[in-house]
């Protein structure tokens, strides 16, 4: 008689992929604790899938994005221009939120820390230039570098070109959409051995020594952060769908969060939000341009991290700031966020550029962008989580809000069992 039981892996392999990165990061913390020797050997696995993604998320926007324009039909509604908005607004929010909470919470920090290795922008303008020229490339350096301006740029460019092509070519393109759509659903389905990785690797090398001195920064980003993330854009989302907030909140948290905590970065966590997209029934035609579109420009954590640093180190030189120039800071610290790359780290460059608005020197402000790398293992995880669990939050409020059409929300944490 055939035995039905099914084993332990049968089981694990049953569980939804949340229930099962939370196995993976309860095995990295429980490594970490009882073996710390060990966890070089396995910081591998999180290297890997982090370089998978990366590796995908480049050919993956290039690919949906050109199909998905080459197919639209004419006169059939897309919603990029709201959920744009929603990007300006969020992010500003976010901004105002930090430098609140910097006067509220003032910060002094120890500025001995040798100084950061980088070069960082001398101004917003700079800032603008380098994005202006990111869309001006050559599509192949643009998908070397996973510079998704550029990507975005050639895609467009490319599906408007192919919308007079054959119906067999924009057929084939649509066949490539999907199988590099199965590549990528095969890459996070490994999502629960990276996290183990990664995990292990980040507390076997750092450890949480290192942040005790920084609690109170820490706190205050962190702070900032998590109430962006469930009281702020909950009242975007609810100016929006006039309805509850909270279950789409969470269902993004859960979803795209908690793996963009792990990678941090916003470009590797470009598909597992284009899946999400998927899953709850939006319209392709506009999730597949506003994802990596907001995997740039959609950048809340990152204007907080600017604004609430900058503020420290003002108030650790004993520098007056009025109302005025702080909600130039806000203003400064939105447009400079867009041009963040989404990588891990990519907007401690930036504060050197808000430092000045209130001349502080340069050589000052690469020590506080050295205290921030110190921090980066929980500033930056949190900061990517709201960053990238925004993207699609805002895409999703914007089609919802468009269309009227309910999301599908309660089936997205059982489709990946």
């Amino acid at each position: 008689m055939k035995n039905t039981n099914p084993t332990a892996l049968q089981r694990l392999m049953r569980l939804s992929l949340i229930a099962q990165i939370t196995i993976g990061l309860v095995l990295g913390v429980a490594l970490a604790l009882i073996a710390p020797g060990a966890t070089p050997s396995v910081a591998i696995l999180g290297d890997l899938f982090i370089s998978s993604l990366k590796a995908v998320a480049p050919v993956l926007v290039f690919i949906l994005v050109m199909a998905a324009i080459s197919s639209h039909e004419h006169g059939q509604p897309t919603h990029i221009r709201p959920i744009l908005m929603l990007y300006v607004v969020g992010t500003l929010a976010a901004a105002a939120v930090a430098v609140i909470a910097s006067f509220s919470f003032p910060t002094t920090l120890v500025l001995s820390a040798p100084p950061a290795a980088g070069s960082p922008p001398s101004g917003i303008v700079v800032v603008l230039k380098n994005l202006l020229l990111s869309i001006f490339t050559s599509p192949v350096k643009a998908l070397l570098e996973g510079n998704f301006i550029g990507i975005l740029a050639w895609a467009v460019a490319m599906g408007m070109a192919l919308r007079h092509a054959s119906a067999a070519t924009r057929t084939m393109l649509n066949d490539l959409a999907d199988a590099v759509t199965g590549i990528v659903q095969t890459v996070i389905r490994l999502a629960p051995l990276g996290i183990f990785g990664l995990v292990a690797g980040t507390l076997g090398e750092s450890g949480f020594g290192a942040l005790l001195g920084y609690a109170h920064l820490l706190l205050v980003l962190v702070g900032c952060m998590l109430f962006v993330a469930l009281v702020i854009n909950p009242m975007i989302v609810f100016w929006k769908i006039r309805s509850n907030p909270y279950p789409l909140v969470f269902t993004c948290l859960r979803e795209s969060g908690v793996t963009a905590f792990f990678t941090r970065s916003s470009a590797a966590n470009i598909p597992i939000n284009l899946a999400l997209c998927k899953r709850m029934g939006l319209h392709e035609d506009t999730y597949s341009i506003t994802i990596p579109l907001g995997a740039t420009i959609n950048m809340a954590g990152a204007a907080i991290t600017i604004s609430a640093m900058a503020l420290a180190t003002t108030h650790t030189l004993g520098i007056h700031v009025d109302v005025p120039t702080a909600l130039l800071l806000c203003v400064v610290s939105s447009f400079a966020a867009a041009g963040v790359s989404g990588v891990a780290g990519g907007s401690l460059l930036l504060i050197p550029m808000a430092t000045s608005l209130f001349g502080i020197s340069n050589d000052v402000a690469m020590q506080v962008v050295a205290i921030g790398f110190v921090i980066s293992v929980i500033q930056d995880s949190t900061e990517t989580a709201l960053n990238s669990s925004t993207d699609v939050l805002l895409t999703a409020a914007g089609c919802a809000a468009e269309t009227g059409e309910p999301l599908q929300l309660a089936s997205t944490s059982q489709s990946h069992g």
